[in-house]
């Protein structure tokens, strides 16, 4: 588009342009001579509001407006694993080497290395048909990151040419022969972040998405293309769950989204995730990790594209059939950034100031997700989006619009709570409030494949926990004492599970990270210890006996017990009715 609009007004981040005949909603344009981006978010007539990505001090009215005629959009193609990225996909670290600490106003970059040379792999050969979605080859993007070049949607043909060897991403690899004529392909696809990418039909999530965190994978899981959210107050521990979770979860690919955050916290996903070795490939995690990075000192209007640039690489990396998780750190920032451009649109506020179209917006983000059939006309191919969201509501209040909005659509609920966080008690996830509503999908799955009886233990815990609030009031009024032999006995297994099992250090080398198996074992091991002990109980043992049982302190030790020697775990079954067994005795 030629012709170029007019600055008329300024508010913060939002200017408004006249002159903006046959632009469309979304489009990016750039914003005076120092060429800010911005994206034009509303239309009057021959008028464009646009929310600019970048600071915009010193710009006047007067000055001019350039559109592009496209929409936001993302380039995808490899290199994109362990790159950092800001909210519009500006590679961070080559602009750190341009400007220094502070990104300089309308610099711009490209997202992708244009110089650097892959090792193209084809699949297909000349002469084949192939459509929207189909593997034209791969690079070896890094160790454990096979990186497929696809067929980008809606174009279908034969190949009339293919080859392999070293290319740049804009080098051509292929040429299809289109209804249209043909159509050169090179390794880069562009794909507007506001459009979700096409794919045949959604499949219901039946596979449990392994976290390594015992209160989440045994009480609360998710599944594979499954959603979540992490509500919870100041200091509770949203953000170390999110790292976790990165470092940690059962996928193949990692998009992690710092919408808002302290840019510390995102310094410290920049310098541990180097270093941390990927249990299952034995290499950095880096090596299947996409960050973007949009720190609480970067524009505001910048997070509203944030959260859309991340979950678009998401889908890419979810049509090569991987398993991919998106963790969104935190959403309320997002809806902040709504907030706060609504204003300066002088729309009608909804509840306390956000949007009216904010429950709207977060659906449709989470909507993303899902266990889908890949779009492809050659092969049976699936893939999984996962998206796990923190939400920050002030002081802790769940029925803030945001948690409210976020837990319609959601189906895994994540508590935190302040009590449990200053109690030093982490994860801080409520065993009360906390649900999933994966359970049944993921059933079948679990009884085959890791244990039958896995779902019956995190029941009789369930209720063990459950019982033990509805004691902590009588004892608060006549004291531990006075309780029934049978009750203190509840009290006893609750208090270990709280402090052996769902107590977990993030920073311990051996309990950061808990297989299912081990999780199995150790439940199985402390529901065995009440069984007995209620069993004795009936023999008229002493409760007091039980509660000062040595073999107490080797299921304390259970969470340090190192994945060789997990063994170790189905030996304490043994000590326990050994000593129960001297107990009788005396």
């Amino acid at each position: 588009m030629s012709n170029s609009g007019k600055i008329v007004k300024v508010a913060g981040p939002l200017v408004v342009s006249e002159n903006m005949s046959g632009s469309k909603m979304f489009d990016v344009v750039y914003v005076s001579d120092k060429k800010l981006m911005g994206e034009i978010i509303e239309l009057n007539k021959d008028l464009a509001s646009i929310q600019v990505y970048e600071e915009t001090a010193g710009i006047g009215v007067g000055e001019p407006v350039y559109p592009s005629g496209e929409p936001l959009t993302v380039e995808l193609g490899p290199g994109i694993i362990q790159s950092i990225y800001d909210g519009i996909q500006r590679p961070l670290n080559e602009i750190y080497e341009n400007t220094g600490d502070f990104i300089a106003r309308g610099v711009s970059a490209a997202a992708l290395n244009r110089k650097r040379k892959w090792r193209f792999e084809p699949i297909i050969k000349k002469g084949d048909m192939v459509s929207g979605g189909d593997f034209l080859g791969f690079v070896n993007e890094t160790e454990i990151i096979k990186h497929y070049i696809m067929v980008p949607p809606g174009i279908s043909g034969e190949v009339k040419s293919i080859q392999s060897g070293e290319f740049t991403v804009e080098d051509t690899i292929a040429v299809i022969k289109n209804k249209d004529g043909d159509r050169q392909m090179t390794m880069i696809q562009r794909w507007p972040v506001r459009k979700p990418r096409p794919y045949l039909y959604k499949i219901s999530p039946n596979m449990p998405l392994v976290t390594g965190q015992r209160v989440i994978d045994m009480f609360f899981p998710i599944a594979k293309g499954g959603t979540a959210c992490i509500p919870g107050p100041f200091g509770s521990g949203k953000t170390v769950i999110q790292h976790q979770l990165a470092k940690w979860i059962n996928a193949e690919v990692i998009v992690y989204i710092g919408c808002g955050e302290r840019g510390n916290e995102m310094t410290d996903v920049l310098l541990e995730f180097p270093k941390l070795v990927d249990p299952k490939s034995g290499v950095s995690l880096m090596k299947r990790t996409v960050l973007i990075a949009n720190t609480s000192n970067m524009p505001v209007a910048a997070r509203d594209a944030s959260v859309y640039t991340g979950i678009t690489i998401a889908e890419y990396f979810r049509d090569m059939g991987y398993s991919v998780a998106l963790m969104a750190d935190s959403t309320s920032r997002w809806a902040e950034a709504m907030r706060e451009i609504s204003g300066r649109l002088e729309e009608m506020p909804g509840e306390e100031g956000y949007p009216a179209y904010l429950g709207a917006r977060i659906a449709s983000f989470y909507e993303r997700a899902g266990m889908i059939k890949c779009l492809s006309g050659s092969e049976q191919r699936f893939g999984a989006l996962s998206v796990i969201g923190s939400v920050s509501p002030p002081g802790g209040d769940l029925s803030d619009p945001v948690v409210q909005a976020t837990l319609r659509v959601v189906k895994v609920f994540w508590s935190l709570e302040g009590r449990l966080a200053y109690s030093r008690h982490f994860p801080a996830i409520s065993w009360l409030n906390s649900y999933s509503l994966y359970i049944d999908n993921i059933r079948d799955y679990v009884t085959k494949n890791i244990k039958e009886d896995y779902f019956d233990l995190r029941a009789e815990a369930l209720r063990i926990l459950e019982k033990e609030s509805e004691l902590e009031e009588i004892v608060r009024l006549v004291g531990v004492d006075a309780l029934s032999g049978p009750d203190r006995l509840i009290l006893l297994t609750a208090r270990m599970l709280r402090e052996d099992f769902l107590h977990q250090i993030a920073y311990h080398e051996v309990d950061t990270y808990s297989s299912i198996e081990k999780q199995y074992k150790m439940m199985n091991t402390i529901i065995y210890f009440y069984n007995q002990a209620f069993g004795y109980l009936r023999l008229n043992a002493d409760i007091k006996a039980i509660e000062n049982m040595r073999v107490r302190d080797e299921i304390a030790r259970m969470k340090y017990i190192k994945k060789d020697d997990i063994g170790k775990i189905d030996k304490i079954k043994e000590d326990i009715d050994k000593e129960f067994s001297s107990i009788i005795e005396e």
